[in-house]
């Protein structure tokens, strides 16, 4: 029993979110409990942190850097991620780089400079950290990737909870909320749930369309922007 570790019993206050026509975004409650061995929790001599990772499905990504040619922006270099995450947010207790040291963050992809993404082409480091950062910094400005320390509150050192924002953009797919408990720079323990987010009403039918007969989807697609376009301009003729 000196040796056993503790165990996270973690849950999610929503394991399905759904997106309709007014879905202006979600906030989800990850809460749950620290089990210890024998039930004695450690003193203030051995501080527990609590790191709470959520992930969206993996997507391809293209990213294209734009340079000044002749006072004109146009593309330049470009690199393909074979996958990287669609949404990625990461909370703590207290700020990652405090808890644990760059080769434990580099495993367990704690913190938006260490995810271990997959570029499609063997560019050289510096290119490759180059269009990563760039990576970050478009999906953190869209809201998909951010960090929040600070945002864990652990109470009596068992009881533990964290809020995640999930954007009105979000994609659709099968996430994840990890959670880990981590004491003197060591994960002890960590745990895994599944968050479901997906389309619904009308958006669900036209996504399943899109997805499963594309050809009549956008044959569709076309007719109704004609429609719509010969009903306006008469429209207009009439006024």
């Amino acid at each position: 029993m000196a040796q056993a570790k503790p165990v996270l019993v973690p849950d999610v206050s929503q394991r399905n979110i759904e997106i309709a026509y007014s879905f202006t975004g979600a906030e989800l409650l990850l809460f749950g409990a620290i089990l210890y061995p024998g039930g004695r929790v450690p003193g203030a001599a051995q501080p527990t942190d609590i790191v709470v990772v959520v992930k969206g499905p993996t997507q391809s990504v293209l990213i294209r850097e734009k340079e000044k040619v002749a006072g004109i922006w146009v593309n330049a270099a470009r690199l393909r991620y074979r996958s990287a995450p669609s949404f990625y947010a990461i909370a703590s207790s207290r700020p990652i780089d405090r808890i644990v040291d760059d080769r434990t963050r580099a495993i367990y992809e704690l913190g938006l400079d260490s995810l271990q993404l997959s570029p499609a082409s063997s560019a050289p480091a510096e290119t490759q950290d180059r269009f990563q950062r760039g990576l970050v910094d478009l999906k953190r400005r869209a809201g998909l990737y951010y960090a929040a320390p600070h945002a864990v509150e652990i109470t009596d050192g068992v009881l533990y909870r964290a809020r995640v924002t999930i954007p009105a953009r979000v994609p659709v797919g099968r996430f994840t909320a990890e959670t880990f408990l981590i004491r003197d720079g060591r994960v002890l323990a960590a745990a895994v749930r599944d968050i479901d987010i997906r389309k619904s009403g009308f958006e669900r039918y036209v996504a399943r369309a899109a997805d499963r007969s594309s050809i009549l989807y956008g044959l569709t697609a076309v007719a109704l922007s004609m429609l719509l376009g010969w009903g306006a301009g008469w429209i207009a003729r009439r006024v």
